[in-house]
């Protein structure tokens, strides 16, 4: 089987990429939609534009919804909009990424304590800066796992675009080739919207990291040859339990990785961390509309009359998982009770 190259020397420029700007009275955000052909931003100026970017998918990955999310807040006490209505409004966007409830319920209390929109603005940078040093501790943490020499698989796209910048999974993976532990990285393209193929090989060309782009189901076959030891992935919610809601496909990677003896890396903030949801039985799947299985850039691909059904995230229980990773620590085999060990006092 053809293998990516290995990267030589240490690469010492990473995390060039930040994907939502902000300028003082309104939010960049670089449309991930149109990613890699087109570098083009949108410009939101209230609450509702944020929202209304979140849905479109111009911004996506759980942390970066989040952060969207609370300059979507500010923009609303900047203008004077009814605040309720705007939390109301960017808690609809989308259902699945805790990170989004997380840091609307963040700033929210700053609300009820009086904040005024200077103050808000403040709480949104933090909850931006925080989100990137802890992206850079888990890169740290998740390497440190990972043999020398080691090829990897990844899903969906967990770098810079989905998140204050560096990456969760892809954070792991950029520090795992800086430190010589990652000698190869395969991306699955990660249907229907194909996050893998469009964004996480273009985020790591622009780092000069040599990857590999697989159909998503030829990732058991990979698994099946010896040619990854790890998966790595992020994830859009972590029930109390450990059960861990990602891009839809990864159920299955976790389930081909348990039979073919290789591991299984979660990576996600602590801000993913949902302990007031007991277990993946409890967690909200958004479904989407099902023309983005239909058709492509607006053209229908599929005989008319069909149906197709059209979930975008599944969830993977904590026994196919070796180990979460977060910027607290690393929790091996995680179960209820080392959850709550580590995240006691979390609860929503």
């Amino acid at each position: 089987m053809s293998a990516t190259p290995s990267v030589p020397g240490r690469l010492k420029e990473y995390d060039r990429i930040r994907a939502v700007q902000w300028y003082g009275d309104h939010l960049r955000l670089l449309d991930q939609r149109n990613l890699p052909l087109a570098e083009e931003w949108v410009e939101c100026r209230g609450a509702e534009e944020v929202a209304q970017a979140i849905r479109d998918l111009v911004v996506r990955g759980a942390p970066a919804i989040g952060i969207a999310a609370a300059w979507g807040a500010v923009l609303a006490a900047q203008r004077g909009d009814d605040l309720d209505g705007a939390f109301a409004t960017l808690r609809a966007a989308r259902p699945t990424a805790v990170n989004l409830m997380w840091a609307l319920d963040r700033m929210r209390s700053r609300v009820d304590a009086g904040a005024d929109a200077r103050a808000l603005a403040d709480e949104a940078q933090k909850i931006q800066d925080e989100d990137l040093a802890a992206n850079r501790r888990m890169g740290e943490l998740g390497a440190a796992l990972i043999e020398p020499g080691s090829a990897v698989l990844t899903h969906c796209n967990t770098g810079s675009l989905a998140t204050a910048g560096f990456g969760t999974a892809l954070g792991v993976i950029r520090a795992g080739v800086e430190a010589e532990r990652i000698a190869r990285v395969y991306a699955g393209e990660t249907r229907p919207w194909l996050q893998g193929a469009r964004l996480t090989m273009w985020e790591l060309a622009q780092d000069g990291i040599p990857a590999t782009l697989i159909a998503d189901s030829a990732a058991s076959h990979l698994m099946k040859h010896g040619e990854v030891r790890w998966v790595i992935v992020g994830a859009d919610r972590i029930a109390a339990n450990g059960d861990t809601a990602n891009k839809i496909g990864t159920y299955q990677l976790a389930i081909a990785a348990k039979h073919h003896g290789v591991k299984f890396m979660v990576v996600a903030p602590s801000s993913t961390i949902d302990m007031g949801t007991p277990d993946g039985e409890a967690i909200d799947i958004e479904l989407r509309d099902p023309a983005e299985l239909l058709s492509h850039n607006g053209a229908r691909t599929v005989a008319e009359g069909a149906q197709a059904w059209n979930p975008v995230f599944d969830v993977t229980p904590h026994e196919l998982v070796d180990a979460i990773v977060t910027e607290r620590g690393v929790i091996e085999r995680p179960d209820a009770k080392s959850m709550r060990k580590m995240f006691a006092g979390d609860a929503r």
